[in-house]
């Protein structure tokens, strides 16, 4: 049975990517990146409806691990998190957004985000609070 959910995980991951892969834009400092979602996706705090959205990295030296999420054209912060660093062997040579499968009827959540050219990623932190409560529903 994990065997099965693991493949059908990695499948959606794949074909979810692949759908990104034509509307995702970047930017080097910010890591600004372009994205389309055609279903909900939950990220820490809360699910963006399908749409449009950008990713970036704040305007910080100090800590470059704090992702905002902006709505599609870059007027209000929809999301501001804090992320922990993410690797791969492999570079990948465009942004990837790694999904998370979540019980019952949930939105899939946004696990990792990769810039491309960079094998350090920003991997997405959920409270056991927010995974629990997806649980029982």
């Amino acid at each position: 049975m994990q065997t099965v959910r693991g493949v059908i995980f990695a499948l959606c991951t794949v074909l979810f990517c692949v759908t990104l892969a034509p509307g995702a834009r970047a930017d080097q400092w910010d890591k600004k990146t372009i994205v389309t979602f055609s279903d909900s996706v939950e990220v820490p705090g809360q699910v963006l409806p399908a749409g449009t959205y950008i990713f970036k990295l704040a305007d910080t030296i100090c800590d470059r691990h704090i992702v905002q999420i902006w709505n599609a054209d870059e007027t209000q912060i929809l999301a501001t998190t804090i992320t922990i660093p993410s690797t791969r062997l492999e570079p990948p040579d465009r942004s990837i957004f790694q999904l998370e499968e979540r019980p019952g009827n949930s939105p899939m959540a946004l696990k990792v985000w990769f810039y491309p050219g960079d094998s350090t990623g920003q991997e997405f932190i959920y409270s056991r609070h927010s995974y629990g409560r997806l649980l029982h529903n």
